[in-house]
């Protein structure tokens, strides 16, 4: 529960640093920034499972294929009382796993090759049991109205650096001498997108906490995942996937990069021993 406050705490302020951007340029500013920032995100939404699933070459399995994995979905799935998603398998020897499409009906959960051979039966429940319960919750949904907020911040933050360096919008400060105020504006215009992405991380970070909490409940053992988180990271250490996305990292169960990189400053997932502490001290 206070996760969930959380993370629509965090969409608050996502919106009020847009409504108070948007507040520069009137309302036909903040609307147009707005459609534009819905349109791309509408083509994001419908098709995000497609586009995804091609990028790392995911393939479809079918029941006769994989029937191993299908009976662990189907069980799982039962206990979650979500439809069956589909399952599709990447051709990696990076040990991960996500979730994706808008919601439970058109759902697809995809694992690596690298994942499949790496946990055993209880510990590859608690992975599959984390992704449901990030369709179950309709994540995927939450993170698009993150992005799409953040998105409309980062356009129009642009516009307000534009305006303000070519005079469009600072004529009248000019005329006073208020260098002060085209300072405030442009640090503004530069630190707005950085805290809307910040906002962002956090969202994903407190939805992972949720799907850990839910994977262990249906599952009905914390101890399944945290057992595989265990090995995950360090199979991701071993194999990191160097063809990752940055763009998709916050949709791996873990996160596919390895090392301490720029990356792992702005890291969509929290950290894989704090997730650890949580489970064990879980009591179902």
């Amino acid at each position: 529960m206070i996760n969930r406050i959380k993370t629509y705490f965090l969409l608050g302020i996502l919106t009020v640093i847009l409504v108070f951007i948007g507040g520069f340029f009137g309302k036909s500013g903040l609307i147009t920034a707005l459609i534009f920032a819905f349109f791309l995100n509408w083509i994001s939404y419908f098709f995000s499972d497609k586009i995804v699933l091609t990028m790392y070459r995911a393939r479809e399995v079918k029941e006769n294929e994989e029937p191993y994995l299908h009976s662990i979905v189907s069980e799982l799935s039962h206990a979650a009382e979500i439809p069956k998603p589909k399952i599709y398998i990447i051709n990696s020897s990076t040990p991960n796993a996500f979730a994706t499409g808008r919601s439970p009906n058109n759902a697809v959960i995809a694992l690596t090759t690298g994942i499949i051979e790496l946990l055993d039966e209880k510990e590859l429940k608690g992975v599959i049991a984390h992704e449901l319960t990030h369709i179950k919750d309709r994540d995927i949904l939450v993170a698009t109205i993150a992005a799409t907020i953040a998105g409309a911040i980062t356009f129009l933050a642009r516009m307000l650096q534009y305006m303000a360096f070519f005079g469009s919008m600072d004529s009248d400060d000019r005329k006073n001498g208020n260098i002060f105020g085209l300072i405030a504006i442009l640090l503004f215009a530069i630190l707005a997108p950085i805290a809307a992405l910040i906002v962002q991380l956090a969202i994903s970070r407190s939805r992972e906490y949720l799907a850990d909490e839910g994977g262990a409940k249906i599952c009905r053992n914390p101890l399944y995942l945290a057992n595989a988180l265990r090995k995950l990271a360090y199979g991701v250490k071993r194999y990191p996937m160097t063809t990752a996305n940055p763009a998709t990292s916050h949709l791996f169960i873990v996160s596919p990069f390895s090392g301490k990189t720029i990356l792992t400053l702005f890291s969509t997932h929290p950290p894989i021993e704090e997730r650890i502490k949580r489970l064990e001290r879980m009591i179902l």
